[in-house]
């Protein structure tokens, strides 16, 4: 059996299939801001993401070793999440992003009250 899976050539398109999931950029923009970030937190500040998708995205981002994981065996264990050093080379990309956001925000907000 053949094995069809793509490897990129282009560094930026390597990159972007692991950023462009489903709430990556969010969850990892939520940890620059605030984290480390225990799991229950992490999952209240992003409105509307289910635990199933926020485990799946999480556990994909550690594989890729851009969080870390952090579990202590207490009762109830506890589990927070944060960046690494490699995760944490995004910080600039993610402050240029958030300052278009609200740049655009503003612009919107200008359009609607003119």
């Amino acid at each position: 059996m053949k094995n069809h899976s793509h490897k990129p050539a282009c560094p930026v398109e390597a990159m972007f299939r692991v950023l462009m999931g489903p709430w990556t950029m969010y969850i990892l923009w939520h940890l620059r801001q605030d984290g480390p970030l225990r799991f229950g937190v992490l999952k209240r500040q992003l409105d509307g993401i289910s635990s199933k998708v926020l485990t799946q995205r999480l556990r994909m981002l550690e594989s890729e070793g851009l969080i870390f994981r952090d579990h202590r065996p207490t009762i109830p264990p506890e589990v927070s999440y944060g960046l690494t050093k490699h995760g944490k080379e995004l910080g600039n990309a993610l402050d240029s992003l958030e300052a278009v956001a609200t740049r655009w925000q503003k612009r919107e907000g200008a359009s609607r009250a003119a």
